[in-house]
């Protein structure tokens, strides 16, 4: 039988020591190989075009973009075009918004680097990937009918908001927040308004209490 080449991976990541680690793991392996890197939107969507991969492995969190829109952004382009996630974030947060927003995998940077490659080709093959106890979670919830019981508060926000109130645990100001994000300050002050309704919180002073310690629970090494 004729041995078929190797399927293409792109990555799109804003740290180069993740791009280059990744790269050498691909590397490594005969079925799968690189075909380009990007480390924002406007950069991935010229790889993509340019170097047409058979998978994108994609962070889901970029200086300039939420990679959330980002995958949306790849499938309405690239409607056929496999997206994996790998992100620090918990799964148990994002990994149900991002297979929402069009991806088929996530998986997390702390996993081994095994699971990375069995994702990747995971998803290749057509299926989905998710951790087995983030499957179990998923199955669950749609078991029960997604009982009040179950649902976490940060399940109640939107990806935007979630977005929002990351940034608001880093630190990061109002308008800065509008400039990264393209909106108005009208805007950034809506969706605050709103997290704070959807997380019972009283005041700003206790939401960007709750926002730096989230964010200090999701990214200890941030």
């Amino acid at each position: 039988m004729e041995k078929q080449p190797p399927k293409k991976v792109l990555i799109i990541d804003d740290h180069p020591l993740i791009r280059h680690g990744i790269t050498r793991l691909v590397q490594e392996e005969d079925d799968v190989t690189i075909c380009g890197e990007a480390e924002d939107a406007a950069d991935a969507l010229a790889a993509i075009e340019r170097s047409q991969p058979d998978i994108v492995v994609l962070d889901i969190m970029l200086k300039t973009v939420n990679g959330l829109d980002l995958i949306t952004t790849i499938r309405d382009r690239f409607p056929d075009l496999p997206i994996l996630i790998l992100s620090m974030h918990d799964e148990t947060l994002y990994a149900e918004r991002a297979l929402r927003a069009g991806a088929q995998g996530y998986v997390m940077k702390q996993d081994s680097p095994e699971k990375l490659i069995e994702a990747i080709r995971r998803v290749l093959d057509g299926q989905l990937y998710l951790s087995e106890s983030m499957t179990a979670r998923m199955l669950k919830k749609i078991a029960s009918g997604s009982s009040d019981q179950e649902i976490s508060p940060f399940d109640l926000l939107s990806a935007r908001e979630l977005e929002v109130f990351r940034l608001i645990g880093k630190g990061t100001a109002t308008r800065d927040i509008a400039a990264q994000l393209g909106v108005s300050v009208k805007t950034v002050d809506a969706h605050r308004a709103n997290i704070k309704k959807k997380l019972e919180l009283k005041s700003g002073a206790e939401l960007v209490q709750r926002a730096i310690k989230w964010v200090l629970s999701q990214e200890p090494s941030g």
